[in-house]
């Protein structure tokens, strides 16, 4: 093991190679989350600009469609006539053609055209818009055929299309090419067909999404290709580019992370040579002092001195100090299982600083393992401690979320309470009900995840009435709890409570149970208590 004659040259050895181990972990970190950065703000971007693609295709599709819509409307053969020469006129109708099969236009007075249909074949550079004319009964008169070229639909499409593009497609839904921008293509008639992994997955993406960018194996992708559904014609606009393209300012980052990286640990040199000395003199100061909160003596805060990362450890350090100071007071006042902001809510009225306690009405929840002893009696020491241990932190994360407060384990039993504080009882028995469904409801997802271990029946007792709640105990050992005879009553009512069961007193009843859904009720004696009991069972909901 190395040893140093003073911390300057350990710190020299030491620091230099963590830190240079460090910035290059930061550089690798930081060279993969800036690429996926990069490489998500530019398909975000993609898909913009291949709307806007799109959009300029579908138009172009849409003007023969409104001459062809407006021919139907024509009221005179002149008027057709000017739309057809119109239509001839645009630059993607190299060819249109009007039919009357029963006789001359002119004796057939048009009501409308039915609904463009578009018909495309794999591997012709044009395809045609066609209705059919009606008259007024809607009987088929004519039909309009226009042919378009798929050059004037992707005419401008990299410029205003996908930034550093390689190349556009223009594809079928059913995945068939019929127009590239790349001689490299003209060979090529389907996605899929060359079973490429990054085709098969745009098929795939195309016949569940309008648009979508499927980005290619590898940390540095060689090709990323992305598509977006047009609105007029069953197409999508497909679009390709190089990996390198979209990585180049990353790759340009590397050399000059190297060219920082170099520098910054000759800064380190020069900063540990001029700051050692105050360095090594605050250290010593905050391991003297950490040596005494070792041994449980807090004492008075460090003073700040500086402002740099010194003054922040020793601020971190007080806070820290005050952080254990809060957490034992807190632990030695409440309990490992309190909710530490039910607890700071609980210590902010100056009742429960003290020793003793107040009266008021609260709710009572207890909750016990049926069968659990003769269970133990066939397991191992072991196993029966990750049992109980499993349930109980599973049961503790419920109870803490319905800001109940927990108050003992007694063996496999568990006593918490929900309290009002000075607000009203009804929206506590509301959190208590809930919690004990979900305790039930978690019970049953625990047996039925883990069916090699041995099923858990639990029954719980809900009770709400006034008790002592406040420090029992002396000044030397207190606890945060509650004591008096709604205490013992609730462990009565759980008691009778089979397995699987919350049964709930008519205290708790009287705060909402007409809109509970019940398994049962019934009425029973308990232990001291002269008159009968009406208990009420919950049904517990199933998932």
């Amino acid at each position: 093991m190395l040893k140093f004659k003073s911390l300057q040259r350990k710190l020299f050895v030491l620091l230099l190679a963590p830190v240079g181990l460090f910035l290059a972990g930061a550089g690798l970190y930081g060279y993969f989350f800036i690429q996926d950065s990069l490489l998500q703000e530019w398909q975000e971007v993609a898909v913009l600009r291949m709307e806007r693609a799109a959009h300029q295709i579908d138009m172009r599709i849409h003007v023969p469609v409104q001459w062809m819509e407006a021919l139907a409307k024509a009221d005179s053969a002149a008027t057709r006539d000017w739309i057809l020469e119109q239509l001839r006129q645009q630059g993607g109708g190299s060819k249109v053609e009007l039919t009357w099969p029963e006789g001359p236009e002119g004796y057939l007075p048009l009501a409308g055209i039915s609904p463009i249909t578009y018909k495309y074949e794999p591997g012709r550079d044009s395809f045609v818009l066609q209705g059919d004319l009606l008259d007024g009964a809607g009987k088929i008169v004519g039909r309009l055929d226009v042919t378009v070229a798929y050059d004037y639909l992707m005419k401008d499409i990299l410029t205003t299309g996908w930034m550093q593009t390689q190349m556009a497609c223009l594809v079928s839904q059913e995945g068939y090419f019929l127009a590239h921008s790349a001689p490299a293509m003209k060979t090529r008639h389907c996605l899929g067909e060359t079973q490429d992994p990054l085709e098969l997955a745009m098929l795939q993406a195309m016949k569940e999404r309008p648009f979508d960018t499927i980005v290619g194996r590898g940390y540095t992708p060689d090709e990323v290709v992305g598509f977006y559904r047009l609105h007029a014609a069953p197409w999508a606009i497909m679009l390709h580019v190089q990996g390198s393209r979209i990585m180049a300012p990353i790759l340009r980052f590397r050399l000059y992370y190297l060219g920082g990286g170099i520098l910054c640990l000759a800064v380190i040199l020069l900063l540990i040579r001029l700051g050692a000395a105050p360095l090594i003199s605050s250290v010593r100061l905050i391991s003297r002092r950490a040596a005494q909160v070792a041994h449980g003596e807090y004492g008075e805060p460090l003073p700040v001195t500086s402002r740099d990362e010194v003054g922040q450890l020793t601020r971190s350090f007080n806070e820290m100090v005050a952080g254990l100071q809060e957490r034992d007071f807190i632990t030695n006042t409440f309990g490992r299982y309190v909710d530490p902001e039910i607890a700071r809510e609980l210590l902010s009225r100056p009742e429960a600083a003290r020793m003793g306690g107040q009266k008021r009405e609260v709710v009572i929840l207890f909750s016990d393992i049926r069968g659990f002893t003769p269970l133990a009696e066939t397991l191992s020491p072991e196993a029966t401690i990750h049992l109980v241990n499993r349930h109980f932190s599973r049961m503790i994360d419920i109870i803490q979320k319905r800001r109940g407060i927990i108050v003992d384990f007694l063996g496999d039993a568990i006593l918490a309470f929900f309290d009002p504080l000075d607000g009203p009882l009804a929206p506590k028995v509301e959190l208590a009900v809930r919690c004990a469904l979900e305790m039930q409801a978690a019970v049953a997802a625990e047996n039925a995840s883990e069916p090699q271990a041995p099923p858990l029946e639990i029954g719980i007792g809900l009770h709400a009435g006034e008790v002592v709640v406040g420090n029992i105990g002396s000044q030397s050992r207190a606890k945060y709890g509650i004591i008096g005879a709604a205490v013992n009553l609730t462990h009565r009512i759980q008691g009778v409570a089979h397995g699987g069961e919350v049964a709930v007193s008519e205290e708790v009843f009287r705060h909402g149970g007409e809109g509970w859904p019940l398994a049962r009720s019934f009425q029973t004696h308990l232990k001291g208590i002269k008159d009968l009991t009406t208990l009420y069972v919950l049904k517990i909901p199933t998932a």
